[in-house]
């Protein structure tokens, strides 16, 4: 780890000047240690960001909330509201990390999670995410995590959270602050794909802080889930991760439907053509199919990670099937219950 200088940020306007001069934010630490201990991020100077007041739970004048970008992921997910109208993002949360990384984990810091690509950690590989220019060593490599959706000739990398993967599907906003001022980004402008400039994670500018997350008042509280396919049962990523939710009428038809990937692409992936497929419909296998292909139909593997597209045609199938039939994934026991049956 190479040296570096640490302080305490007491305001908002601190902070936000200290990043315009180069430093870097920190808060719960869980991934930027990693990644300087690994001599892949080498920050000179570091900004402690945890006293600024940002750990609130708010309600907003529209009926949705405000989760301070500072609140710890163990708190939101067992947060009374998050687990009464939003239980989509409890789940996500708590089938994330471990507890004791819940405990430090921020919302801003999920937010800005760096990917997990083998070759991204190995500094003796070439990596277009880490320098750019110098090449991507995952193309050609071991492939079994990467995307299968989005990437490009210079990055197959994925974005890694759970949490994010919810707050896509809720239409969550992200408000950040910088030296020009505030603004609000909706949460699926604020991730990016890679493009020819994969060391870009998000569209958040350098010397800007994430102030909160805003969510509408829509939570999907009765029909929802969010399934995690992983190779251990827990503290893993997800090759494949699918967040659903919809809303029915009396009549046993869709009315609203939401649906977003994990582990796929470099962003959490969501599309507004497959979600209209399911209006007016009765919840069913075939339909559930007909979204499941048009989600997937750019998808293309990249040798060792073919398998990641019939699993994440299955996962969406019993995702979708599971929030349907009001019998979400258990983030107890992890196991993979038979949904209701749906013609």
């Amino acid at each position: 780890m190479h040296p570096f200088s640490y302080e305490r940020a007491t305001s908002i306007d601190q902070a936000v000047q200290a990043a315009s001069e180069g430093a870097c934010f920190i808060a719960g630490g869980t991934n930027l240690l990693d990644l300087m201990k690994e001599n892949v991020a080498r920050p000179q100077r570091l900004v402690d960001i945890n006293h600024l007041g940002l750990d609130t739970l708010e309600p907003l004048p529209n009926g949705g909330l405000r989760i301070g970008a500072l609140m710890r992921n163990a708190d939101l997910a067992a947060h009374p509201e998050i687990k009464a109208r939003y239980p989509l993002l409890a789940d996500a949360l708590m089938a994330g990390a471990s507890p004791q990384l819940r405990n430090m984990a921020t919302t801003g810091g999920n937010l800005m999670q760096r990917t997990r690509c083998y070759y991204f950690y190995d500094t003796a590989t070439p990596c277009n995410k880490r320098e750019p220019g110098t090449g991507c060593t995952a193309i050609g490599g071991a492939t079994r995590i990467h995307a299968v959706l989005g990437a490009s000739e210079h990055c197959i990398a994925v974005h890694p959270s759970d949490m994010c993967v919810a707050l896509a599907a809720l239409d969550a906003t992200v408000n950040v602050i910088g030296p020009d001022g505030s603004r609000s980004i909706p949460f699926l402008e604020f991730h990016r794909l890679p493009g020819d400039a994969p060391q870009h994670d998000n569209t958040l500018r350098n010397d800007e802080l994430i102030l909160n997350v805003e969510l509408p008042a829509q939570g999907f509280a009765a029909h929802y889930s969010y399934l995690k396919i992983r190779d251990r049962l827990s503290f893993a990523f997800a090759l494949v991760s699918v967040a659903a939710a919809m809303n029915l009428n009396n009549a046993g038809r869709i009315t609203e439907a939401r649906i977003a990937l994990g582990g796929v692409a470099h962003k959490p992936w969501r599309l507004a053509q497959a979600e209209a497929l399911l209006l007016g419909h009765s919840p069913g296998q075939r339909t559930f199919a007909q979204v499941a292909d048009v989600l997937l139909r750019d998808a293309s593997s990249q040798g060792d990670n073919r398998f990641k597209i019939e699993l994440a045609h299955r996962a969406i199938r019993r995702a979708l099937a599971q929030a349907a039939g009001r019998t979400p994934q258990s983030q107890v026991n992890k196991r993979v219950p038979s949904p209701r049956s749906n013609s």
